[in-house]
């Protein structure tokens, strides 16, 4: 059985959203499932509620929010590695 890691992107569907998906996909490795999230609906707007989501876009590692979107800013590379994509668990 092999570990995943899971990697969240919650997304309104704006222009800044789609480059943060281009960007987790670049870096993602193979071990890692890469989850895009509706941010506009009711069960996406509960789940972003539940990690912390304040602004999209944003990015979860393994159920935690990653560094560069705690406070709503923009997911950034290095931030997102800091965080665990890219790197197997």
């Amino acid at each position: 059985m092999s570990t995943r890691r899971t990697i969240e992107i919650y997304s309104s569907g704006c222009p800044r959203c789609g480059e943060a998906i281009e960007l987790v996909e670049r870096i993602a490795c193979p071990s890692c499932e890469v989850v895009v999230v509706d941010a506009t609906t009711e069960e996406g707007k509960a789940k972003a509620e539940r990690v912390g989501v304040v602004a999209t876009p944003a990015v979860a590692v393994d159920g935690k929010l990653a560094g560069c979107c705690v406070e709503g800013g923009p997911p950034r590379e290095d931030a997102l590695r800091e965080a665990g994509v890219g790197t197997p668990p």
